[in-house]
């Protein structure tokens, strides 16, 4: 027989509804964390886990806050056994510094030194490129018209001794016999153009001298440009001129 004053339980808020919702979980553990021993109160939410092989808190301590690290003991070398003790210096001594052994390096690597720069050659006085402007200039320009006249002259002369007809077929059959008139001035033009050769080179040899050592690079510069036309503006000038030349004496008469 049950008694009248028993009150029946009351059902707990979650079933009041009509329906039964589960009490909220604690959050999972992180991974790898190491189980809490049986009867340890959980950790608050959002707070480390214990690094593995740490003694777990006694119950009811106050949890480490955030970001504490647990405080950890200095390792001890322990000698195994069998093994003599390590000795250890006396209490005030100093311990000696290292001492590297003989012909080792004792300082600290140098950094890379600056890139060598060459130093530039002060430019000199430029009186030995003007020399070789200078004697270029002879080179190509008097010994040029020196030549040229000669060359008139042996024109003139071969053209004077024949008529034209028999110095076109003298020419084509190249007799020169025609020169035996004018072998003296013939003599003469190969001198020149020998001594225009020599002065020529001797002003480009000069004029690159010049622009090494840098006195007078400019006047250097075109001595050596113009030393190379030389020989050009020589004959050409000469061989003009004897055509010239022996057109007019070949028509004269």
């Amino acid at each position: 027989m049950s008694d009248p004053q028993q009150v029946p339980p009351v059902p707990p808020a979650s079933e009041q509804g009509g329906h039964y919702v589960p009490p909220a979980a604690p959050p999972p553990a992180p991974y790898g964390a190491p189980p809490q021993p049986y009867g340890a109160p959980p950790q608050p939410y959002g707070a480390p886990p214990q690094p593995y092989g740490a003694q777990p808190q006694p119950y009811g301590a106050q949890p480490q806050p955030y970001g504490a690290q647990p405080p950890s003991a200095a390792p001890v070398w322990q000698p195994g056994p069998g093994l003599p003790p390590v000795p250890q210096p006396p209490q005030g001594m100093p311990i000696p510094a290292y001492q590297p052994p003989p012909g080792a390096f004792t300082g600290p690597a140098a950094g890379y030194a600056a890139p060598y720069a060459p130093t530039t050659r002060p430019a000199g006085k430029p009186a030995l490129g003007r020399i070789a402007l200078l004697l270029s200039l002879v080179a190509t320009v008097v010994l040029a018209i020196v030549g040229a006249v000669f060359a008139w002259q042996i024109g003139y002369g071969v053209g004077a001794a024949s008529s034209l007809t028999t110095l076109e077929a003298r020419i084509a059959a190249e007799d020169l016999s025609i020169l035996t008139p004018v072998r003296q001035i013939v003599l003469w033009w190969e001198i020149t153009a020998w001594v225009a050769s020599a002065v020529g080179i001797w002003a480009l040899v000069q004029g690159i001298v010049a622009i090494a050592r840098r006195r007078g690079r400019r006047s250097g510069i075109a001595a050596l440009v113009i030393s190379a036309l030389g020989p050009f503006v020589f004959f050409f000038v000469g061989y003009l001129s004897l055509v010239i030349a022996l057109g007019v004496a070949a028509t004269s008469h």
